[in-house]
């Protein structure tokens, strides 16, 4: 087989046309992997960032409890998440959840992190709805809805439960 260096900065290039990709910051590579890794695992804020669509808010550890750890944002919510780069409790971090895994309406009984957002603006994408929402004091939090979802349940100014797996967070 015959190995090809691609440079660019199309995301959507990068995502399809690589069996690996090497993210740099700097003249350094932060995560070099497959295209799926990449975007669902990335190794810090720097390759969640540069990558794809992606809804952060800023906390601190207070526990490591295994597989996952909890996290206290400003407004006092506790979050459950993936713990990568977390040393200890009293750690600043930020988390990181895309905007295709924040579900709207989630269901009580699997959905750990479930918070109560404002809809701010409906964003029409043809075959998807970008949901800009206010939530944990951000006003530019991004959800993912089917088109008909968006019709039938969303509506700017009005209140919306979302959540997510600590899996995506």
């Amino acid at each position: 087989g015959m190995t090809v260096v691609y440079v660019t900065h199309d995301q959507g290039e990068a995502l399809t046309m690589s069996d690996r990709i090497a993210i740099f910051s700097h003249g350094a590579i932060q995560q070099i992997d497959a295209p799926g890794p990449i975007y669902e695992e990335p190794c810090n804020t720097f390759v969640a960032n540069f990558i794809g669509a992606n809804n952060r808010i800023q906390g601190t550890v207070t526990a490591l409890n295994g597989r996952h750890c909890t996290v206290r944002l400003a407004n006092g919510a506790q979050v459950q998440a993936l713990p990568i780069r977390v040393a200890q409790p009293g750690d600043a971090t930020t988390l990181s959840i895309r905007p295709e895994h924040v579900a709207l309406f989630p269901d009580a009984e699997r959905t750990p992190n479930r918070f109560e957002a404002r809809v701010i603006e409906l964003i029409y994408h043809g075959d998807h709805i970008r949901v800009r929402l206010s939530l944990a004091g951000q006003e530019d939090f991004m959800a993912r809805a089917t088109t008909e979802l968006a019709r039938q349940h969303l509506r700017p100014g009005e209140s919306v439960t979302v959540g997510w797996d600590p899996e995506h967070c």
